[in-house]
């Protein structure tokens, strides 16, 4: 994810959600879903990281265009 504004990752949490409940609608998961919905569940929470460093940025008088999508291994490490 590059540079953006907040309703545009809103917007995109909003899609994926969408997706993901599409997908959990289904009588039965294929392998191919399967996988989407772990693509979506790290996607997800890699925007929902990138809204909070935005807010945080902003809430301390910085710019939130300084904050970044972080890699997976990093959100991954703190839900541990």
């Amino acid at each position: 994810m590059t540079q953006t504004s907040d309703s545009s990752v809103l917007g995109r949490i909003q899609s994926l959600a969408h997706e993901e409940e599409r997908l959990y609608g289904h009588n039965q998961l294929s392998d191919h879903d399967q996988v989407r919905l772990d693509e979506i569940r790290v996607e997800l929470d890699q925007c929902w990281d990138l809204l909070r460093q935005r807010r945080a940025r902003r809430e301390f008088g910085q710019d939130p265009d300084g904050a970044a999508a972080r890699p997976t291994a990093v959100i991954d490490a703190y839900q541990r």
